[in-house]
This record gives C-alpha cells, structure tokens and sequence, in this order.
C-alpha cells in the first residue's frame, strides 16, 4: 500500500484466549452493548473456558474494544489477527453463549498445550522428514487452500477430527505431529487433545494461517492459495485482502475456487461439483489439487 494511499474503512479483529471465565451468561449484554455502542459488528463467543471471536470496526472502535476486554474482563494481554476491508463483513454484532469455546466431540483436558511454533519457524519445522502436517480446518475450507504437503483430513466439521485421528493412529504414532487452523484456535485444542491420547511430539502454528500470512513474504512461504474466513470476504489472499475470485455455491455452501467455478458441473445459483459429488477433474487430464494438498 502507497504512504497516500487511504486506510481500508474497517479493521477485522480475529482472536480467542482461554482463561477461567465463571460468570460469562451475565457479561454477554454488557458485552453486546459495548460491541454497539462502538459500532462494531461480528461475532463474540463467549464460555466458562475464555473467548472466541471476529469482530469488524474502525480503527478506533477495535483499538478501544479490545483494549477494554483485556483490562477489565481477561485479565491478561488478547493477541488478535488483523486484515482489512473497504466493506463491512459482518450484517451485525452477536454475543452468542456456548459451553466450549469450540467442541471438538470428545473430552479435552485442556491441562497441556503443544508447542507453539512462530511462523518464522514453521517453514523448518514442517519441511523435516520426520514431521506429519495435519490441516484442521473443514473440507471446504481446506479446498481454498492450504500448506504445501498438508495431510487434509478431509472432514466437514471439527467433531470428525478424532475419529480420524483414531482411524489414523498406526500412521501417526512416534511421529511429530505438526497442525494448523485459520486462527489458532482449533489446533491448539486438537493438540491438547492429541496429548490426551498419549501423543507426545505435538506442534501448532502461533497465531495460524493469518499470522503467517502478515508474517511471512510471499516469495518464502509455503502456503498455497488463499486462506478462507468465516465472513463476506469468503476468503483473504497472501497480503490479507479480500478473495477476488472464490465465491460460495449458494445450494450446498462450500467455498469454490475458480478452477470450481469453471467446471461442467457448476451452475451459479444451483450447483458446483461439490453438492453434486461430480470428479473435480472429470473434464479434464488427472491434475494436482489447487491448493497441493495430500491425504493418508
């Protein structure tokens, strides 16, 4: 961006942090009310076990949201993940109540971690031959894009992960196992999880795709396509603006990419080869995944 180049109109806060949170049912209108009295739009989720969002704003409206949550509600610093938009995502403010931050369909103790890995580093880490990268994310997601070498699980929800972590087990074991999610979130539970069941050589991503996008050029990364999101913008490129080419099929929701859109079976408004389980390259020569993703 050119130094005259204006400001994009609104900041996109992306962020979660687990701490004890005993009486979040009784913060959630003080929460929405402060969320609209500053104009800012987007999701809140709130649980006994911390904090779960994306929020839209302007500059100042974040800056002073997010300045207030940490002081007078966490208690602790909230490290947040920032893109920008000349539109805003979000139709409106919600502050929804839930019993996890996010379920991944089985116990977690929640006790122990993996280990962080700064994006600075992630690139060594997941390049070693002894290292199984594990994409968290959902098939539609994945779809978009995502590390060079990543095993996709290819699973349409969170829940599934464990069950495909079982069914995967012998592959697995005594293996480093390195995983990813858009955020940080999701891995970071996944590898609390995984430590449960006795895995030991367990990685995740700090701050996730969109803090290696922001902290990694182009020209090193490792990451292939764009990184979907949970808002209007349907996705975000390397520099963290919006998608200029993916879009969603309005008869089964799942993000499509161009090479998507240019298939037989998609109809705009009725159909991608997606919901109607056609071969993404039926039309064509055998062709590598957009995105190079790989499974067991």
């Amino acid at each position: 961006m050119s130094d005259h180049a204006p400001a994009p109109a609104f900041v996109i806060a992306a962020f979660y942090h687990f701490f004890d949170f005993p009486d979040f049912e009784a913060m959630q209108a003080p929460l929405l009310a402060r969320l609209q009295d500053a104009g800012i739009k987007g999701s809140l989720l709130i649980t006994r076990e911390g904090v779960n969002s994306t929020l839209s704003g302007t500059r100042k409206a974040i800056d002073g949201f997010l300045g207030w949550l940490q002081d007078e509600v966490v208690g602790a610093p909230i490290r947040w993940k920032e893109s920008y938009a000349d539109f805003q995502p979000f139709g409106k403010a919600r502050v929804r109540l839930k019993k996890e931050t996010i379920s991944l369909g089985e116990p977690v103790s929640m006790r122990r971690f993996g280990q962080y890995v700064d994006p600075a580093d992630w690139n060594a880490l997941i390049q070693r031959d002894d290292v199984v990268i594990v994409d968290t994310r959902n098939d539609y997601e994945v779809n978009l894009g995502t590390f060079r070498g990543a095993i996709d699980p290819d699973i349409p929800n969170f829940k599934h992960l464990p069950q495909w972590t079982h069914d995967h087990a012998d592959a697995l074991k005594g293996r480093k196992i390195a995983t990813f999610c858009t955020g940080g979130i999701r891995c970071e539970k996944y590898t609390a999880w995984l430590i449960d069941q006795g895995f030991e050589e367990v990685y995740h991503l700090k701050g996730g795709i969109l803090q290696y996008l922001e902290d990694v050029k182009p020209e090193d990364s490792l990451w292939q396509g764009e990184c979907f999101v949970f808002d209007e913008r349907i996705a975000v490129d390397h520099q963290l603006q919006p998608s200029r080419t993916a879009t969603l099929c309005l008869h089964c929701d799942h993000a499509l990419t161009a090479e998507d859109q240019a298939h037989p079976a998609y109809v705009q408004g009725q159909s991608c080869p997606h919901c109607l389980g056609a071969p993404l390259h039926a039309h064509n020569a055998p062709k590598k995944h957009p995105a190079g993703r790989t499974k067991f």
